[in-house]
């Protein structure tokens, strides 16, 4: 199953995340299958690939709890017509 997770990217107390693919068997750190955004927590700036997200969400994708907090922060559901529902195992 593929997951939409941070991924971890910086110097120490300069850290900015990208937006990664990748499957859930991964490590965190592991190998990306696609890049669908950034994300940079100091100066709260965010650049997303909505159609990639979109279509990663439709196939059943569900983002970690940051990620999807993230899409709303953005207004991503809104402009794709995509509700964020978190399964819960």
């Amino acid at each position: 199953m593929v997951k939409p997770r941070l991924k971890r990217h910086g110097k120490k107390q300069r850290v900015t995340y990208r937006i990664i693919a990748i499957d859930t068997q991964s490590r965190r750190e592991g190998e990306a299958i696609r890049e669908v955004g950034f994300y940079n927590p100091r100066k709260e700036q965010t650049q997303l690939d909505l159609f990639t997200i979109a279509t990663l969400l439709r196939e059943g994708a569900q983002p970690t709890e940051t990620v999807r907090d993230i899409l709303k922060r953005a207004k991503v559901p809104e402009q794709v017509g995509i509700s964020l529902q978190l399964e819960i195992k």
